[in-house]
């Protein structure tokens, strides 16, 4: 007898649980995110975030911390050592040489800038998130232009404890 109540998650659902769990094999704790990259409803890609194969992790060794100042007067601080889930899925594929091409990205928070770009020129036709990031505005801008559909899962906003917003 089956539980009538009982209601499966939606793909995106599904994706962003299983990416979520990808994340915690990353190495640097200011961002443990994972990223899917699926084709048909079937994963094809995961990446997490990392330092490159072979070098030393942020949890061993520490942070290499870059200060950025915009233009607005916002200061963010970003840890550099460590490769973005999303770059190192879209790494994993072009290793074993998966097209992507009109594929899905699920993700913990919108992509960076880089990121974003990265997505578009690999032909990522859709971006899911977990929740939003706090420098994230170029990306959805760029995003837009290219008609990549993006969406939010959460209203929440990712944010860091050494930042200063004006």
């Amino acid at each position: 007898m089956s539980e009538n109540n009982y209601q499966r998650p939606s793909w995106d659902e599904y994706f962003i649980q299983i990416a979520e769990l990808v994340g915690t094999r990353g190495s640097c704790d200011r961002g443990r995110s994972g990223c899917v990259i699926t084709k048909d409803r079937r994963i094809v890609a995961t990446g997490y975030v990392g330092s490159p194969s072979g070098l030393p992790h942020c949890d061993e060794v520490g942070h290499e911390m870059h200060t950025v100042t915009h233009e607005n007067g916002e200061i963010t601080r970003h840890c550099i050592r460590t490769t973005h889930a999303e770059q190192n899925a879209i790494c994993e594929a072009a290793r074993m040489g998966i097209s992507i091409d009109n594929a899905v990205l699920y993700c913990h928070m919108t992509p960076c800038y880089i990121c974003a770009k990265m997505i578009i020129n690999a032909g990522i036709k859709k971006v899911v998130c977990a929740q939003d990031y706090h420098a994230s505005s170029r990306s959805k801008e760029i995003f837009q232009e290219a008609g990549i559909e993006l969406i939010l899962l959460s209203e929440k906003t990712e944010t860091y404890k050494d930042m200063k917003i004006n």
